[in-house]
């Protein structure tokens, strides 16, 4: 009896430790957090484009680890589940109603699968059909659904979702609204290839004197098995669906995108060829941009793009090809590209940088010069024959400008309309608003018999977001406000439901009540719901939530959303332990920086990943920290990084201090991706915190040899900033205990599990009180229960341990 007591004594007592060397099965955190994660998600809500009717999209919890457990091939900078010859870690939908857009006749779908596995769900643009995908065990399946008899059916299996899916859901509506473009595997291809474990020999690369960055991709390929492979799952042919019946358009091929002209006469192929590489993945591997007809044939090679393994290096470098091929979605098949006129290089002192180029049915002569850009192009808006809205941007000075201009004549009509501070929320005049035309894609929203736009955004003010509509009236591009959102609520507009009546679809929520869809009359002032979604966590209901404002020592504005959990009186219970989490941001202008972002009336949702179910227990939560780094004139702001995290924790500290709710030596710090390489440095370079929680970080920038976030230095040309930035280089100086969590299937460029690995290391052979956690099959955010609720108990545990029962 004596023996069991003192092993489980010791078990206790050294719990975090034993488990680090030993087998750990999952464990759950306490019975209150595992309430909130297992919360069912509120549907997916799609309106129709004709706004006469409601999807709801009936969405799945947390997948199983087992899920994840199957077989996924990492190859190419994809991630391709064999089984079905798709993407992999796909959400679905598991059921599908349709109501009247007032809210009335909800009707279940008939003839759906019994196990609905469903993704890409898309109206016809007259919405009067639908669309979707859905998964069965070997195979991905494409459905068709009329609104008039609610019901569904199969129209061919077999769906390639790998590459299709990546821009357009797998398959596209054309301009009939009967007819869908789509791709599916090569009909009776063999079977898969056999992979080898013997090679044939080493594999090599090499690099001919050229310059150029190699970023740290993964998932690539690495050798002739892994292209057979690749081949072999992405080649597709191209099918149309008329109504009736399948015809296959032309030849296979590994199509990365396929996009039907606005009439429907020419299909705008993209085509990976070979050589692959082992250096980066498939969207910078060789391709072919082609013109076909409806048949197959093709009209015109519009660009023959090589192999991009020397990539760019610096804001607004650009490759010297061709880029952003699209068709106008004003003219029935004109189609524009960009070529930049400096080769790529921004620094080239010249008056213009980009040419757009346009050419038109059918496809003969010379490309058009159409128009050029000072800085880098950003996008047409198109919209009349006489008036459409040009963007250029650039990255280095953090500017967009916006012009007006005649199609007819771009060159000789460009007139600027805004000129933007990309770091300047409360000047933003938001986005011109769009309506979809006769083909089906959207163009610019005209109102008042065509002499005014609508703009509408989220209103970033001192109060925080308030969305908003405005009119611009094109003549003299005056603006005038129509309507703004009020609190209590948060109210943000998705499209117009009526420009004649001007009544328009929001989706409206509050601190109490989560988004739900209304129609607002903008004459009337008047709402109706559409949607009474109700607040799925009851269970937090006395949780309060505050906006608190303070500043930085040298004067920047900074905010917090303040958690403080339920029944906590002040001066009964006095300061709490307490959990900061952050994500820094660079900044060019310390004006821009204090600005307040976000709301204080949304709706909190709380995510099966968020640190906020750590109010449950007791804890106080400073969530959505803002965590400015500045750099002003000719200062980068990663220059003084270290200080300026410091100074930031430390404000935010100082005012939970002066609130009377924390208690400075029991405060933690953890974050997520940079905010774990926030959290590494601030262990390293301050004292302000009892531990501190670091999920799939980056540490160690020599890994990242080339930049990272925006820093566009390279270790070479900066290498003091990368080590002085770099917390695997002061490893010796973390002094508290250090939590550190990463997928083992991390694929997001920079955060490879290695990094984790190493720091661990670096700080075990300093005598740091360091824990590090690996979750199987998880990729740079996590998706499973198992391993979210392993996560959260992690956590957890650590935070009680070395904050909430710190001993000073």
């Amino acid at each position: 009896m004596l023996k069991k007591i003192f092993s489980l004594f010791l078990l206790f007592t050294f719990g975090l430790t034993v488990n680090s060397q030993n087998g750990l099965k999952y464990q759950k955190p306490p019975k209150e957090i595992v309430e909130i994660m297992n919360v069912k998600p509120t549907p997916s809500v799609s309106i129709s484009p004709d706004k006469r009717f409601v999807a709801f999209m009936e969405r799945t919890g947390m997948p199983s680890i087992a899920d994840f457990s199957g077989e996924e091939l990492r190859i190419a900078g994809l991630r391709i589940d064999p089984a079905v010859n798709g993407q992999g870690r796909q959400n679905y939908s598991v059921g599908l109603t349709i109501m009247d857009i007032n809210g009335n006749n909800p009707v279940k779908i008939e003839g759906l699968p019994a196990d609905l596995k469903m993704r890409s769900f898309s109206w016809s643009n007259d919405g009067k059909m639908f669309a979707f995908l859905n998964t069965i065990e070997n195979s991905v399946e494409l459905w068709l659904g009329n609104v008039e008899s609610m019901s569904v059916k199969k129209i061919d299996g077999g769906i390639n979702a790998i590459l299709g899916g990546r821009r357009s859901g797998g398959f596209k509506w054309m301009v009939d609204n009967k007819s869908i473009v789509y791709q599916t595997v090569v009909p009776d291809r063999e079977a898969r290839p056999v992979v080898s474990q013997i090679p044939e020999g080493p594999v090599v690369q090499e690099n001919m004197g050229r310059k150029g960055a190699t970023p740290t991709f993964q998932d690539l390929l690495k050798n002739p098995s892994d292209e057979e492979v690749f081949e072999y799952f992405a080649t597709s042919v191209i099918k149309i669906w008329n109504g009736s019946v399948s015809e296959q358009v032309g030849d296979a091929g590994i199509y990365s995108s396929v996009n039907c002209s606005p009439d429907a006469n020419y299909i705008l192929v993209e085509e990976i060829v070979k050589p692959f590489s082992y250096v980066v993945p498939l969207y910078y591997f060789p391709s072919v941009v082609s013109i076909w007809d409806r048949e197959g044939k093709v009209v015109r090679i519009i660009a023959e793009l090589p192999l991009k393994e020397n990539l760019p290096r610096g804001f607004d470098m650009t490759f010297p090809e061709q880029r952003s091929f699209s068709w106008r979605s004003d003219k029935p098949a004109t189609l524009y590209w960009v070529k930049p006129l400096d080769g790529g290089d921004i620094k080239k002192e010249m008056e213009y940088h980009d040419h757009v180029y346009t050419l038109e049915a059918p496809f003969k002569g010379e490309p058009v010069e159409y128009v050029a850009t000072k800085m880098r192009f950003g996008g047409i808006t198109w919209g009349s024959d006489d008036f459409a809205i040009l963007s250029e941007s650039s990255r280095k000075e953090r500017i967009r400008i916006q012009y007006s201009f005649n199609p007819e004549n771009p060159s000789g009509t460009l007139k600027q309309i805004f000129k933007i501070s990309t770091d300047d929320r409360y000047n933003n005049p938001g986005r011109f608003m769009t309506e979809v035309n006769e083909y089906g894609r959207r163009i610019l929203l005209f109102g008042n018999k065509g002499r005014s736009l609508y703009l509408t955004g989220r209103g970033s003010s001192p109060e925080g977001d308030r969305p908003f509509i405005d009119e611009y009236a094109i003549k003299d591009g005056s603006v005038k406000r129509l309507w703004r959102s009020e609190a209590p609520c948060y109210e943000s507009v998705i499209d117009f439901v009526d420009k004649a009546k001007m009544t328009v679809l929001t989706s409206r929520e509050s601190v109490e009540v989560p988004s739900n869809y209304f129609i607002r009359d903008l004459k009337k002032g008047s709402l109706k719901a559409i949607t009474s979604f109700e607040n799925p966590y009851p269970m937090l209901k006395g949780v309060t939530r505050e906006l608190i404002k303070y500043k930085r020592n040298d004067g920047i504005d900074l905010t917090f959303d303040l958690y403080l959990p339920a029944g906590y009186d002040k001066g009964k219970d006095g300061p709490l332990p307490a959990i900061l989490w952050a994500y820094p941001r660079e900044f060019k202008s310390a004006v821009a920086a204090g600005q307040v972002a976000g709301s204080p009336y949304r709706f909190a949702r709380v995510s099966a990943s968020s640190v906020l179910l750590m109010v449950t227990q007791g804890y106080a939560i400073f969530n959505n920290v803002t965590f400015p780094i500045v750099g002003e004139d000719e200062t980068e702001p990663n220059d003084t990084f270290r200080e300026q995290l410091v100074a930031n924790a430390e404000a935010a500290i100082n005012k939970g201090v002066e609130l009377g709710v924390v208690d400075p030596d029991r405060v933690g710090v953890g974050g997520h991706s940079y905010g774990a390489f926030m959290t590494a440095n601030l262990l390293a370079h301050s004292s302000l915190f009892a531990a501190g929680v670091a999920r799939s970080g980056a540490y160690n920038r020599t890994l990242t040899p080339f930049g990272f976030q925006n820093e566009r230095r390279t270790y070479w040309e900066a290498p003091d900033l990368y080590n002085y930035m770099a917390p695997f280089m002061h490893a010796d100086k973390v002094k508290n205990p250090i939590l550190l969590i990463h997928g083992q299937a991390d694929n997001n460029s920079g955060t490879f599990p290695i990094q984790s690995k190493r720091f661990f290391g670096a700080l075990k052979g300093h005598g740091a009180t360091v824990r590090l956690c690996f979750l199987p099959f998880e990729s740079h955010g996590y998706a499973a229960a198992e391993s979210l609720m392993h996560m959260q108990w992690e956590v957890l545990t650590w935070f009680d341990k070395y904050v909430k029962n710190n001993k000073q």
